[in-house]
């Protein structure tokens, strides 16, 4: 007690005595200020007017529109992206339309005010770096997610159909760039450097966009999912190699002249190949054990990295074929590449990017399409593009003994441009080569061509399904108790499996279970996706050898998780679907505390639920975002469990407060005749005895299992008492009740499982 006062008298004095000798300094100081014409000048105006002007000065600062620049970009492409999720479209269109919607082609028509003031001329130079870091920071991981050695191993048909869809759409771009180049392109540039980049434009495939499309349609492991990658990895190397040239050409005027910078070229790519790869080869064949990077190794790989960049730059070829080749000769080692990736991809993808696609936004002015005629010109630009790419890509994969199926798939997402495509088209913008009215055709093109690939893929899905396939997907499973498990960390899909099986038969063929796991494609990578696979269900199938039950693994890239989910279960025609549950990010925080029901509506999903009715904006829903979602859309039973270490299943006491509660005796009986576990009903308020069907399949479960059953009545449970079992079993409906009432001793329950029953 001393020891604390003492020291609270040391603190008292110390800051006290410290702060009275800086105000007397202060003071002393100020007197010799007093016949000065500051002073003169300052006290004719008021504090208050001091405040405002260095207020406005610090909001109109350089540094501080960035930020608000970033702030609102990153929020608009979150919903942009959320809503074309909704739609089966990819993230990187919501984004990018995100972009095109703050630029003048929308807010800028409609709010010049708010455009003006958020984006003032004078700030779209640092946004233009900015994004220009976060390119090649992009770069750098789309030349790593090529796997050159995969290329090399199945590169036979998949060169063949890469490189026709490279010449063809190129000659009908160089084609369409004679007919449109007197009247669109720009005085001072020559047809062939407007030709070479309208035909490189037309060119291009977006490898990212066009792996996660694969990934998450489920195509990744099959034949013709391979033969894709293969074909956008070739693809993405040759055109990125041909566009160097072009722009090597375009920016010496000819290609006698341009021989010089290709020449440099070639020299560059020499030293990358054999001199700089085996020096990274050799760091990472020594950190291929090790779990993380070093910074030093790290800071190596940036630093080889932006000189790359650099390199290209000042050859000639731009700084983003320098990041794609840096990219392009990392270490082979998957494992290695994961870490790296892991280290740059949400900052580049999540805070850089963004700021390209709104910059890019910024340059498109869909205004300037003001004619019913220049609005055919980019018609003809749309049909050419898929012409080129879509159909010449097809005729190509039938050429080398693709089905028309599968060759017209080929071409469809050989057609993907995506971002790739504003890349190029932001090149040649900058470059002078392209007009506004011509980029803002491009960009359309581009939107476009990503756009119909997701809808296209569908109906050649349906276009070509077979009599045999309709009649097995018709087909329901008679007489099976099927469970499906979601679970996200692979140790709690162990704990999740083994409830799943204290449900089922063990040796019936009439029970199954199917564990699933899904993976936001925003954050997949193609280079780990195997490796994840296996060590996502490692967990699980070791448990299904311990049980002895075999257990179903389905693994999916998703972009909505959620609705994958429940559609799995639904159309699936599962009887249970079993998920763990996460935490809200506000639960027991102070914000939470304040905000109060308004977290109930910061997640998009919530709030469109909302507004069309499918949920109370004040129900009472104690779950994480994710579980009241998916609680939402199920029209199957629901078990959520709340794991406190859960390990087995002997024994269970079921709260029954309402009327609905009977469902869970068939959920008893199941844990009875599978797991031999010790049940004890606990009946509040008399609700069974007042409920004579509740009370009769109770007793019929008595007389079934007389030994493993008991029925106590009270109004509350002692900490005795739930210290000796093992889960709780409880109704959605009674565990809201309990929740709500704010039950005293549920602090102390152990491992839970609510049953959400939509049988109702």
């Amino acid at each position: 007690m001393l020891n604390k006062f003492r020291n609270v008298f040391f603190y008292i004095v110390i800051i006290g005595g410290f702060s009275a000798l800086m105000f007397w300094i202060d003071f002393m100081g100020s007197q010799q200020e007093v016949a000065s014409k500051i002073i003169e000048a300052t006290s004719e105006k008021s504090s208050w007017h001091e405040f405002l002007q260095s207020l406005t000065h610090n909001v109109s600062h350089p540094l501080a529109i960035l930020l608000v620049q970033i702030i609102s970009i990153i929020i608009v492409s979150r919903l942009f992206a959320w809503g074309f999720r909704k739609i089966g479209q990819p993230s990187v269109i919501g984004e990018i339309v995100a972009g095109i919607a703050l630029g003048p082609s929308l807010v800028g028509m409609f709010f010049p005010e708010f455009t003006a003031f958020m984006f003032p001329v004078e700030s779209l130079g640092n946004l233009q770096f900015l994004s220009q870091i976060g390119l090649i920071l992009f770069m750098f991981i789309v030349g790593m997610e090529i796997d050159v050695n995969v290329l090399k191993n199945k590169a036979h048909d998949a060169v063949v159909i890469s490189h026709a869809s490279i010449i063809i759409p190129f000659s009908l771009g160089m084609g369409l760039a004679y007919f449109i180049y007197k009247e669109f392109a720009p005085p001072e540039v020559s047809f062939t450097s407007f030709g070479l980049f309208i035909g490189i434009a037309l060119s291009i495939t977006a490898f990212p966009v066009l792996a996660r499309i694969v990934q998450e349609r489920g195509m990744h492991k099959t034949r013709l999912g391979t033969i894709v990658i293969t074909c956008a990895a070739a693809d993405d190397i040759t055109g990125w190699s041909l566009l160097a040239a072009v722009i090597a050409i375009s920016k010496a005027g000819s290609f006698v002249s341009s021989l010089y910078t290709i020449i440099l070229a070639i020299a560059y790519v020499f030293v990358m190949i054999k001199i700089i790869r085996p020096f990274i080869k050799r760091i990472g064949d020594l950190n291929a054990s090790n779990n993380n990077l070093s910074k030093t190794y790290v800071a190596t790989f940036l630093v080889m990295l932006i000189l790359s960049s650099w390199a290209t730059e000042v050859i000639g070829i731009h700084a983003l074929f320098g990041a794609f080749m840096a990219g392009a000769i990392m270490p082979a080692n998957q494992k290695f590449r994961t870490m790296f990736t892991e280290k740059i991809e949400d900052i580049a993808l999540v805070l850089f990017l963004p700021l390209f696609f709104v910059f890019t936004g910024l340059r498109t002015e869909i205004g300037l399409i003001d004619e019913p005629y220049l609005w055919k010109i980019t018609g003809l630009i749309i049909l050419v593009a898929i012409a080129g790419k879509l159909v010449g890509s097809a005729l190509a994969a039938r050429f080398v003994k693709q089905s028309w199926k599968d060759s017209l798939i080929i071409g469809t997402l050989m057609n993907t441009r995506g971002l790739m495509e504003l890349v190029v088209l932001n090149i040649g913008y900058d470059l002078g080569i392209l007009t506004p009215r011509v980029f803002a055709m491009m960009v359309i093109m581009a939107l476009f061509t990503t756009f119909m690939t997701g809808p296209v893929l569908d109906l050649i899905n349906w276009l070509f399904k077979s009599k045999k396939e309709a009649i097995e997907s018709e087909i329901k499973q008679v007489n099976k108790f099927r469970i499906l498990v979601s679970f996200g960390n692979p140790e709690n899909g162990r704990t999740l499996f083994r409830l799943a099986t204290s449900l089922i038969n063990k040796v019936s063929g009439n029970a199954s279970i199917t564990t699933m796991h899904l993976y936001p494609s925003f954050n997949m990578h193609q280079l780990n996706l195997d490796d994840y696979e296996n060590s996502s269900f490692a967990p699980i199938l070791e448990e299904s050898i311990g049980v002895k039950h075999k257990v179903a693994t389905l693994f999916k890239v998703s972009g909505d998780i959620e609705t994958d989910i429940t559609d799995m279960g639904n159309k699936g025609e599962y009887d249970l679907l079993i998920i763990g549950i996460g935490q809200s990010i506000f639960a027991g925080s102070l914000l939470g505390k304040i905000l109060g029901f308004t977290t109930r509506i910061i997640n998009p999903d919530r709030l469109l639920n909302q507004v069309i009715g499918k949920e109370s904006l004040f129900e009472n829903s104690p779950f994480d975002e994710r579980t009241r979602l998916i609680l939402n859309k199920s029209r199957i039973n629901v078990g959520i469990l709340i794991d406190k270490g859960f390990k087995q299943v002997d024994t269970i006491f079921i709260p029954i407060l309402n009327n609905k509660d009977e469902f869970l005796i068939d959920f008893a009986k199941k844990l009875i005749k599978y797991s031999n576990s010790q049940i004890s009903l606990i009946d509040f308020d008399g609700i069974i005895l007042k409920n004579p069907e509740l009370n009769q399949s109770i007793r019929e479960l008595e007389s079934i299992a007389p030994t493993h059953i008991k029925l106590l009545t009270a109004k509350s449970i002692s900490s005795e008492f739930i210290k000796k079992q093992s889960l709780m079993l409880i109704s959605l409906d009674s565990w809201k009740q309990l929740v709500d009432e704010k039950s005293n001793w549920l602090p102390d329950i152990p491992s839970t499982l609510i049953i959400a029953n939509k049988e109702k």
